[in-house]
């Protein structure tokens, strides 16, 4: 096997001198019971992607998405333990320690290249989440305060689209959330967006049933052919969690069982979403939107659900973006904090989501682009790095068939999320 000869081994551990080599997570000290564990997937996994799987349910068919979404479920997860896997080989056999993150794995198994893969999937597919952000509290607020009318069909704010308005109206005050240099205090908002987000699609969810039985609009079970790639995007962007893996793993008491645990966390985050995406499509067929909570009436629990959505969404943003600041610092500053550096990252996710049109479009981009790379490609190739001289030719090919898969999907993925995007016709 080929590592870094710059990685050492348990008994120096990684070279804290080397600014390459630094973790982006600590060494996590306290373990987590089984249901802290469940709880701490369901944490990673869960996000604003879900809200965009009624739109793609409606683009691909609800059979055919509901079947994408289960096969990205089990592949993710099968990913996600390949890198469990890599790094107690590297610990147990080999002697490498204080492998904290996807990062430290991608530096002891690649080296430097290793490292500068993640580290720049990781930047993007992070930053793709806060322009997301960005679109849908942009979209929704638009939703509640600046619907079209008869009267009014394109309504302003001081001669701008309202979508602009919000999203530059949210840059000040991101700029003083991301300036904090340290967001221990900020981590409870995480918990409780995800709260929030889970009371949104139980509400969501409920709304739709009742909605279909009152107007049952007609659905397809299999959309079009070109629309499958776009599907698989968004599927890949709503299952994103990769990146978390082997903290949550260092933190489990019992680390034998972490597989079953995950395994059960992601069944049921799949059967959650595939309940949530069908039963919206369901509710509103053709006219469901890229935001299921604007297809929402206007009463005051609708009101309230994506008005919290939005809140949650723009205090999630510095969290999302931490990562982001700890790759870019790292790599320009040493590490150091760097305040103009953060306010210009923060500008360009601000600029990014001005020139995006459509929420879901998006999230096919983003899943198509870079998770597709994070979540499928980079697993399977170290995994195959280090046990190629072990595995039989049936893990072989395994490894190598997900690579290619990988590869093929977000090539393909980008490329129709882009013509969806900009309207090309192709």
């Amino acid at each position: 096997m080929v590592f870094s000869k710059e990685a050492s081994s348990s008994s120096h551990g990684l070279n804290p001198i080397l600014p390459e080599e630094t973790p982006l997570l600590p060494k996590p000290k306290l373990l987590s019971s089984q249901p802290k564990t469940f709880a701490n997937v369901f944490i990673a996994v869960v996000g604003a992607g879900v809200l965009g799987l009624p739109y793609c349910f409606k683009r691909t068919g609800w059979v055919v998405g509901l079947l994408m979404l289960f096969s990205v479920a089990a592949l993710t997860h099968h990913c996600m333990m390949l890198l469990v896997r890599t790094r107690r080989r590297l610990e147990s056999v080999m002697g490498f320690t204080n492998i904290a993150s996807f990062g430290d794995l991608g530096f002891i198994v690649c080296g430097s290249v290793g490292r500068f893969a993640v580290d720049l999937m990781l930047l993007l597919s992070q930053a793709g989440f806060c322009v997301g952000y960005l679109i849908f509290i942009a979209n929704t607020l638009a939703n509640l305060f600046n619907s079209p009318t008869p009267t009014n069909l394109h309504p302003r704010i001081l001669g701008l689209m309202p979508k602009t308005v919000y999203i530059w109206g949210c840059f000040p005050f991101q700029l003083g959330l991301n300036s904090i240099s340290t967001l221990t205090h900020m981590a409870p908002l995480s918990i409780f967006a995800d709260i929030v987000d889970v009371g949104a699609m139980g509400v969501v969810m409920i709304e739709d049933v009742f909605i279909f039985f009152k107007n049952r609009p007609s659905v397809e079970a299999v959309g079009s052919l070109s629309m499958f790639f776009y599907g698989l995007g968004v599927a890949v962007y709503a299952f994103e969690g990769v990146g978390m893996v082997l903290p949550i793993e260092s933190e489990t008491q019992e680390r034998e069982k972490f597989g079953k645990v995950l395994a059960l966390a992601m069944a049921s985050i799949s059967l959650m979403y595939g309940g949530f995406g069908a039963l919206g499509y369901f509710a509103f067929g053709e006219d469901t939107k890229d935001i299921i909570t604007a297809n929402l009436g206007t009463g005051l629990v609708s009101f309230l659900v994506q008005l919290g959505l939005c809140v949650n969404l723009f205090f999630t943003f510095p969290l999302m973006m931490n990562p982001v600041y700890e790759v870019v610092e790292r790599r320009l500053y040493n590490g150091r904090y760097c305040l103009w550096l953060r306010w210009l990252l923060v500008l360009t996710v601000i600029l990014v989501a001005l020139l995006v049109p459509n929420f879901t479009d998006f999230l096919s981009l983003v899943g198509s682009s870079v998770c597709c790379g994070l979540g499928f490609v980079l697993p399977a190739l170290f995994h195959l790095v280090v046990f190629k001289e072990e595995m039989g030719w049936g893990g072989v090919s395994l490894d190598v068939g997900i690579v290619v898969v990988g590869v093929v999907l977000g090539v393909s993925g980008t490329w129709y999320s882009l013509v969806e995007i900009f309207s090309v016709k192709v």
